[in-house]
């Protein structure tokens, strides 16, 4: 278990305060906004121990780059995330758990683990897009 340095609080307190996920840089700025002296390679660190102690959720935007957002469930569990406006849905997928598991035994596999979010638009979104 990691220390609980006032710095890692400084990022838990920003994370939780955030709607939706958010990048390690848009927090830094956003801890900055608000007189933090906290330096971005720490906001990083503290993100990625948040993630690894469950506390944080983590995903791979399409564009490769990692975000981050408090997590409200525990568990393992999926992500169906608008590319427009960030809303983000905690879904089940059982079904991609057991293709996991088959996948991972066939292959003679064993702890397989596995990230799956799915990127589109919302109901909102999809419908301001066709001018509604």
């Amino acid at each position: 278990m990691k220390r609980n340095t006032w710095q890692r609080e400084a990022v838990r307190e920003a994370l939780d305060a955030t709607e939706g996920f958010i990048s390690a840089q848009a927090l830094h700025s956003t801890l900055h906004a608000t007189g933090s002296p906290i330096g971005l390679a720490t906001v990083y660190r503290a993100l990625g121990d948040l993630a690894t102690s469950g506390e944080a959720d983590s995903l791979q935007s399409p564009d490769g780059e990692s975000l981050y957002r408090a997590c409200t469930t525990t568990g393992h569990h999926h992500h169906l995330i608008c590319r427009n406006c960030g809303l983000t849905v905690e879904i089940a997928a059982d079904e991609v758990e057991a293709w996991a598991k088959r996948v991972a035994a066939r292959h003679g596999f064993t702890q397989a683990a596995h990230v799956v979010d799915v990127f589109g638009l919302c109901e909102n979104c999809t419908r301001l897009a066709a001018g509604e």
